[in-house]
């Protein structure tokens, strides 16, 4: 699996498994899939309610807790210091764990992000996260964050897909410089991948329509994260490490940008 370094020198995969909106029951047979076919990111959050089969599929594997690198988010309602902390205990009581690898603000939904972004430094710190993050944060508030004089975000997850590349194409070279690594959530646009365009592209190489989208979000620097509950499609979204783009097709895709959302815009929150 190719590695990316972190700020901090910690190594994450280049390529992670999502497990938003997948059902508590399913998860564990997912996450199980997708570790089999080499995933070693899984992505998970208080609020998808599946931390728990996260953590049992990861116990479960035979794979050394170190091997597999796991991402958990604090949710808005959690937001403060106190709170915050209570609320990344309560997260590695249900995953199993006594530490988790990446924890992430999700949502920069109120105005208590700078006390939680100062508990998770402590926590970090602490050795009870490998790393920490945000999750939809915009511009503006990272420079909340830089301006606070505070230790930068390590990695900020944000959507990406083509669909909206004009739109994230600022906030992408704002991290790039800023020496924050992005991954991308919904990178598939939440199985809205059946343009023309991407056929064609995918015609003229000979790979799925969603290879060749997860392929364009790797050759832009992010780190993609894939959900399925198809063993098939698990195993499919991560052959993507053996070929590339040209420039022509990747321009081509950029093209697509319509400004598309498929989640909430978090430049509209305060």
């Amino acid at each position: 699996m190719k590695m990316i370094d972190l700020p901090n020198g910690q190594k994450i995969p280049a390529i992670g498994f999502g497990t938003w909106e997948i059902k508590p029951h399913d998860t564990v047979e997912a996450v199980t899939a997708a570790l089999r076919a080499g995933y070693r990111l899984i992505d998970t959050a208080k609020l998808y309610g599946n931390e728990k089969q996260v953590g049992e599929a990861v116990m479960q594997s035979g794979l050394p807790r170190e091997e597999v690198f796991v991402t958990t988010k604090l949710w808005n309602d959690d937001q403060g210091y106190e709170s915050t902390r209570k609320a990344l205990e309560q997260s590695l009581e249900r995953l199993g764990f006594d530490y988790v690898d990446l924890y992430l603000i999700h949502w920069p939904a109120t105005s208590r992000r700078l006390d939680s972004w100062r508990a998770m430094n402590e926590m970090y710190d602490e050795g009870l996260i490998g790393a920490i993050g945000v999750s939809n944060f915009t511009i503006r508030h990272l420079e909340e964050i830089r301006q606070a004089k505070l230790r930068p975000p390590m990695v900020n997850q944000v959507e990406f897909h083509p669909y909206i590349y004009t739109d994230q194409q600022k906030l992408l070279n704002y991290c790039y410089d800023h020496n924050i690594v992005v991954e991308a959530y919904s990178p598939l646009a939440r199985g809205g991948i059946d343009h023309p365009e991407v056929d064609a592209i995918a015609e003229e190489i000979g790979r799925s329509q969603a290879q060749v989208l997860l392929r364009w979000s790797i050759q832009h620097g992010t780190i993609p994260l894939p959900r399925s509950t198809s063993a098939q499609h698990i195993k499919d979204n991560i052959e993507v490490f053996d070929f590339e783009l040209s420039a022509e097709m990747m321009n081509r895709l950029n093209k697509l940008s319509v400004g598309r959302r498929v989640t909430w815009d978090p430049a509209k929150m305060s």
